[in-house]
């Protein structure tokens, strides 16, 4: 069977947006409606005019895109796709900062259950969270669940008391610095490094840019560089390769699990039998909502 023909196929006759992220695998990225962040997909999701979406991401992705779009039907191809920062922090350990910080507001990284969405003052992504955290009306922050993406924007708010929780990205977090300087040492000033916020702040230091996926691309695009060192996840390469063939790419080889497990295979069945529908309680998608919502807005101050 031609996977490939065949999902364009069914695309067409069931009004189907495929969104996907940058780590997912190539030739998922390749049928893709829409390939980005987190924000960006989030963004996209809210203007589609498809019936249906299927998010080849991981869950918290295809909860955000259900919780902004509820009367949409949103499939997630596989249901092993599952982010293990989310699972880093439970709503029960928000609520007990909430009682050691009462007058602290809840920011929560996209990254989270639905269920810390739904108590959260608003959420982010690592591409907006500078300016939720900075345009929210509060001094006290409590932020989850990465310490890495809290501790980056506590250095660039130093006005803001930023309460962290100690979840992180297992990918990012094993990213070391070693590796970096070997680099560092190899290429001297010839190569320029990009690090995701995620990564550890030793490793954040030994970088030219930090930002997420999709600001890492542009940034390649304005940068007179022509070689560079991406600390993220491999599945970005895939974009920048194709915008950008005249630079030369080098990556640690870094791979998420839970994102490259969904296959062509697993896309073509979630279309063909609309399998693994994302079903949340209503009162936590109004709840959640606001918070994405509020998202938005302050993002977009």
């Amino acid at each position: 069977m031609n996977y490939k023909e065949e999902i364009i196929k069914l695309k067409k006759e069931k009004n189907v947006a495929i969104l996907a992220h940058y780590y997912v695998r190539d030739e998922i990225q390749e049928l893709a409606d829409y390939v980005g962040d987190s924000y960006y997909l989030s963004k996209i999701g809210l203007k589609l005019d498809s019936e249906i979406i299927v998010f080849c991401g991981v869950n918290f992705m295809a909860e955000c895109a259900k919780i902004l779009s509820p009367h949409k039907k949103v499939l997630l191809p596989n249901t092993k796709a599952e982010c293990h920062m989310v699972k880093l922090a439970s709503k029960e350990d928000v609520l007990d900062l909430k009682s050691k910080y009462p007058n602290a507001k809840i920011v929560s990284y996209v990254n989270s259950s639905t269920d810390i969405k739904a108590i959260s003052d608003a959420c982010c992504t690592s591409s907006n969270a500078y300016n939720v955290i900075k345009n929210i009306d509060a001094q006290e922050i409590i932020f989850v669940p990465d310490k890495n993406l809290g501790n980056y924007i506590q250095k660039k708010l130093p006005e803001k008391n930023i309460i962290l929780c100690n979840g992180f990205c297992c990918v990012h977090e094993n990213i070391d610095a070693k590796s970096v300087l070997n680099y560092k040492e190899k290429y001297n000033s010839k190569i320029t490094i990009l690090a995701h916020p995620e990564c550890n702040e030793e490793v954040r230091s030994l970088s030219d840019f930090i930002g997420s996926t999709g600001q890492m691309i542009e940034y390649v695009g304005k940068c007179n560089s022509k070689e560079f060192l991406i600390l993220t996840e491999e599945g970005i390469m895939y974009e920048l390769k194709n915008r950008y063939p005249d630079k030369i790419f080098h990556s640690l080889n870094i791979i998420c699990e839970p994102m490259k497990c969904t296959t062509i295979e697993d896309l073509y069945n979630s279309l063909l039998y609309e399998k693994n529908e994302i079903i949340l309680e209503e009162s936590l998608i109004k709840k959640a909502n606001n918070a994405l919502i509020n998202m938005l807005e302050l993002a977009s101050k």
